[in-house]
Formats: structure tokens, C-alpha cells, sequence
């Protein structure tokens, strides 16, 4: 029997464009008919872009979402790829359905469409629904209950959407008693650290528990704080995956054989689907070269994580160009550098904004990173708007330091509205755990694309960066001094970062810790740290609650981000009193 030749399609789609993205799944499809594919996969949600959140309350959003897909398979009919049958994640919600208080949502699905001719020829409804960290499906979506098995000239493939291959003794373990062939994984995995090897090891649990290859795919590309890394692969049912790109669009192919399983006609506990297809004719096409393994360094898939959500974040509401301040200290060069990568350095306007207390080195460390990176750059002193303020209102001690920031932020903000650009944040989340910025201050901006970068890690990603330039023979675009520098905030004389801070790979690992292990007192104790360290850590985190529901967003990267991912009240007396 003739193997299947199945395109893995990693496509960045934009949550709630749907011309956009039927425009963009369509031209994928046809990219995939042309190179010989016969079924094409697309990621979980693909059509509506993921999460689309509470927009699927809406009516009119949940009628507009149906019409894409049956608007979608005509598109492809029309693209003269009609014949391929496409599999695409989409929300399906009848508009019709009673919302009611069990289910408000009206039944909505996270379906898998199959869309062959012109028509939506089945759909399979996503069983499992992750309601943890970033996820939320259980608030948007009715779990579905049963399997679809496409038996496409005898080569017989299962359906399953992310979080389906996460458990045992779920959809996956059902297809393989049905005797699938391989199964067709759509998704929307956010990257995070140790992400993409922890999804291979899954895969390779369902792979042995079901006895058939996995084709998973997965979305690619930044919304809001969540980035999509693609990372496709193929896990065969005897060996190691074959891996796709991270963090760009992608089509693979992959030769799928019938394996000759026996097929239980039934499985216990399920309803199941079986859907005939015809396979369009594929003329012969030569082997493609299989994908390159992906790289292991994790500074460089963390360094493509926050460019991606960086610039997709700029592009996806519209921006163009940026602006920031640069203070020549270690966190706001990084972000330059960052977004001269996101956005291409014309695009990226750096504002130096001394006070009376800035150093001179620090002044030159700035101007010098401009010159290296080719940004533009001016410098807009604020030591007349200062005395302004300290004056008039008789400032003193920390409302005098907290007015510095809160100048430096109108400037940007100011200027942001003059010419268009988005201001970007460049507070860390070591300094954002603490309460270490400063509210309508240095707080100021659209995106934050290192607020879930902590501070040792911060050094470690400007070393990472400059050694890259190296190796391509450019200049290192960060200045070593604003690498070795003692950090200071530069708002009082001769003050340091270390008055008030343990040292950073200290405080960095109680952070750890208690932010994102959840880890108490004791816990943190038996690591070897002063229970009153950490007290006074702790404190510091839980009254800065209110500081960071107003910080702006940015890239999540981390198992457990500010934000979504963690949500503490913020009026709260309880403290940990071991």
C-alpha cells in the first residue's frame, strides 16, 4: 500500500483576524499541495489564533468563527487544492445554544475540523481541558466524547489535540486499540524552559502506549505574553523525533505507511468515528531532506522567545516602532538590543534621560550601545522637570527618587504620543518580584520584554548576545562596562542595588522558590538560606502584588510568569509563619 504524504503546517496565526488567517492557512495548504502532500495538518486553533479567551462569549464572534471554516474549505476548494484534506484547529460553539449557568459558554468546542471538496466532512471535539497555569478551557469549552478515525485509502489516522496526549489511558491509548496508523496532534503549547523536551518525552509515552507514530504540530509566534515556539515533530514509533523549526513558520513532510495493524472495530467508553477519504493522486516527489535537530542552547531558544513575542506583540496591534530609555545600565540595554532584533534597529528609538545623579560612565555606556547597535538615539535631560516637582512640592528622600522615574516615564509616554511609537518596559522580574520599580515611573509602557527575565539571567543573555555578534563578525552591541557595572538605580547618590538586596544569584533562587515552586518558609530554610532572608523576600514579593497587575506584559518564559500564571489577591494578611 502506497504510503500518505502528510504536510505538518506551523503556521503563526493573529487571534480573531480570520480573513487573515484563512488567507494564511489556505496559502500554506496550497505551498503543501504542490510539494505532494495529500493531508495537511495545522495546529490547535489555527483558524481563531489562540487563546481567543472570552471572545467566544460572544455570538457574534462564535457565528463569524463557523463561517471561517466552512468559508476556509471553499477558499482551498477555489485554490485549486480542494482535493488535499486539510485538518485545522478551530472553535465551533452553535450561536444557537442556550447559555446557561452550568454552561455559559453555549457548548463551545476546541474542535479539529476535516475539510476535504469544498466542505467540513467531520469534526473531533478536544477531551481533555488543561484548567491550570496559563490555561483556562475549562471557563471556554465543553469537553468532546468521541474518537474520529480519517481512513484514507486504507492508511487509517487518529485525531487528538494537546493536552489529549498528556494523559495516559486517554484518546491516544483508544486509537491504538482502534489500530490507527499515526496520529494527527493539533496545538497550542506555549514555549517555556525545558518545554520543547518535556513535550518529547510525552510524546513518546503516547507513541508506546498507542504503538503508532505521532505528527504533532504546533502553532508558532507571540500573543500577548504567550509565544508559540512551532517545534513540529515527528515521533516514530521505534526511534527519535524528526524536529521542525522553532520560533518561524513551517511545513514538513512525512511519508505515513498503513502498518497492518488489527483494528478493533469498537472501543469500551467510546463513541467512535470513522470517516472514508479518497487520497489525491500524488505524483512522485523526491525524499526531503530531513529537518535539522534543534539546538540544545537555551540561551538561544530563550533569546527567540522574546524577540518573537516582542515582535509579534509590535506587529499584532499595529506598531511599528519602539521606544525605550536607555540608562546604560545591564536591563535596558538588553531590551534594546532585543528590539533591534524584533523590529530591525531604524525601528528602535533609545532616549537617554539624565538626572543630577547619573554618572558620566553610565551616560557613555548608553550613547556608545546606540552607536554599536545603529538605533536612534537622543538624550532628554529631566533634571529641570525634577526640580520642578521637588520644589513645588517640597520633595524629599523616596518621593524625591520615585519622581526621577515618574519624569523619565511622562518623556516617554510624551514622545510616544508625538510620533507613534510603543514604549517598551525594561524592568526584570527579580526587580518586579521585589516591588523594585516604580508605579507611572519606570513602570510605563505597552510591553515588557523582560518582565519574566530574572536578574542573573539578564547577564547571562547580554554575555550570550555579544558572543553571537562575535562569531558573526559584527560588533558586540552591548558595552562590557554595562555588563560588569555594579547595578544602581541612579537616583540618590553612590546608591547600589546591593543596600538593600542580597546578592542576585541569592535572591534569584528564594525567588525561585517561592514564586514559582511555591515553596514556604521551611522549604526554602532546608536550601541552606536565613529563615529571616527569606521573610523578608517574601514580604517584599506579596506587597508588590498591586506594582505588578499594573506592569505591562511581556513574554512568558518561564514555568511560572507574573500574571496569568500566578494569580495572588492583593489585599491579603496571611504571611507564612514558619
Amino acid at each position: 500500500m502506497t504510503p500518505l504524504r502528510v504536510a505538518a503546517c506551523q503556521i503563526n496565526p493573529v487571534v480573531g483576524d480570520l480573513e487573515a488567517n484563512v488567507s494564511r492557512i489556505t496559502a500554506a495548504a496550497r505551498d503543501a499541495a504542490e510539494r505532494g502532500a495529500q493531508v495537511a495538518v495545522f495546529g490547535e486553533m489555527a483558524l481563531t489564533g489562540y487563546p481567543v479567551e472570552d471572545l467566544l462569549l460572544r455570538r457574534s464572534f462564535a457565528v463569524d468563527s463557523r463561517e471561517a471554516v466552512h468559508e476556509l474549505a471553499r477558499a482551498l476548494d477555489a485554490a485549486g487544492c480542494g482535493d488535499l484534506i486539510v485538518v485545522v484547529g478551530f472553535l465551533d460553539r452553535d450561536p444557537d445554544a442556550p447559555e446557561t449557568s452550568t454552561n455559559p459558554t453555549g457548548g463551545a468546542r476546541n474542535a479539529a475540523g476535516v475539510l476535504h471538496r469544498g466542505e467540513l466532512v467531520a469534526r473531533y471535539d478536544k477531551h481533555f481541558l488543561p484548567n491550570y497555569g496559563v490555561f483556562d478551557e475549562k471557563r471556554w469549552f465543553t469537553p468532546g466524547d468521541r474518537l474520529v478515525v480519517l481512513d484514507v485509502d486504507g492508511v487509517r489516522l487518529g485525531l487528538a489535540i494537546c493536552e489529549d496526549v498528556w494523559w495516559p489511558d486517554g484518546p491516544v491509548a483508544g486509537l491504538g486499540a482502534l489500530g490507527v496508523d499515526a496520529v494527527l496532534c493539533l496545538n497550542a503549547s506555549p514555549f517555556e524552559v525545558g518545554k520543547p523536551a518535556t513535550r518529547r518525552a510525552i510524546a513518546a509515552e503516547r507513541v508506546a502506549e498507542g504503538g503508532a507514530p505521532m505528527i504533532y504540530v504546533n502553532l508558532v509566534g507571540g500573543q500577548d505574553e504567550l509565544v508559540f515556539d512551532g517545534d513540529s515533530f515527528v515521533f516514530g514509533a521505534g526511534g527519535a523525533p524528526a524536529t521542525g523549526p522553532q520560533f518561524v513558520e513551517s511545513t514538513q513532510l512525512v511519508e505515513v505507511p498503513s502498518l497492518g495493524r488489527a483494528a478493533a472495530p469498537s472501543v469500551e467508553g467510546w463513541e467512535v468515528e470513522t470517516v472514508p477519504l479518497p487520497a489525491r493522486p500524488s505524483a512522485h516527489h523526491p525524499q526531503e531532506p530531513a529537518s535539522r535537530p534543534q539546538s540544545d542552547d537555551q540561551n538561544a531558544q530563550i533569546w527567540a522567545a522574546l524577540v518573537t513575542g516582542t515582535r509579534d506583540y509590535v506587529h499584532k496591534v499595529g506598531g511599528r516602532t519602539v521606544a525605550l530609555g536607555m540608562s546604560g545600565g545591564i536591563d535596558s540595554a538588553l531590551v534594546a538590543v532585543i528590539a533591534a532584533d524584533a523590529v530591525g534597529a531604524d525601528n528602535v528609538y533609545g532616549v537617554g534621560m539624565p538626572s543630577k545623579y547619573s554618572s558620566d560612565h553610565s551616560k557613555d555606556d548608553a550613547a556608545d550601545q546606540a552607536r554599536r547597535m545603529g538605533i536612534r538615539f537622543r538624550f532628554e535631560p529631566i533634571e529641570t522637570m525634577v526640580e520642578s516637582f521637588v520644589g513645588q512640592l517640597n520633595l524629599s528622600g523616596l518621593a524625591e527618587e520615585n519622581i526621577q522615574a515618574r519624569c523619565r516615564g511622562m518623556t516617554l509616554m510624551s514622545l510616544s504620543n508625538l510620533d507613534g511609537h510603543l514604549v517598551l518596559a525594561t524592568g526584570n522580574k527579580s526587580e518586579l518580584a521585589v516591588g523594585y520599580s516604580t508605579i507611572y515611573g519606570d513602570a510605563v509602557g505597552a510591553y515588557a520584554p523582560i518582565r519574566d527575565v530574572e536578574k542573573s539571567l539578564v547577564w547571562d543573555l547580554a554575555r550570550w548576545r555579544n558572543k553571537v555578534a562575535v562569531e558573526r563578525g559584527e560588533t558586540p552591541p552591548i558595552p562590557e562596562s554595562s555588563i560588569t557595572k555594579e547595578p544602581s538605580a541612579e537616583l540618590r547618590p553612590d546608591q547600589k542595588d546591593s543596600d538593600s538586596l542580597p546578592d542576585y544569584d541569592i535572591l534569584d533562587d528564594i525567588l525561585r522558590r517561592y514564586v514559582e515552586q511555591d515553596q514556604g518558609v521551611a522549604e526554602i530554610s532546608a536550601a541552606g538560606y536565613e529563615p529571616d532572608l527569606i521573610r523578608k523576600v517574601a514580604r517584599l514579593v506579596d506587597r508588590a502584588e498591586y506594582k505588578r497587575r499594573q506592569y505591562p506584559l511581556g513574554p512568558k518564559i518561564t514555568p511560572k510568569a507574573f500574571g496569568r500564571d500566578r494569580r495572588m489577591p492583593i489585599t491579603n494578611r496571611w504571611h507564612d509563619p514558619s
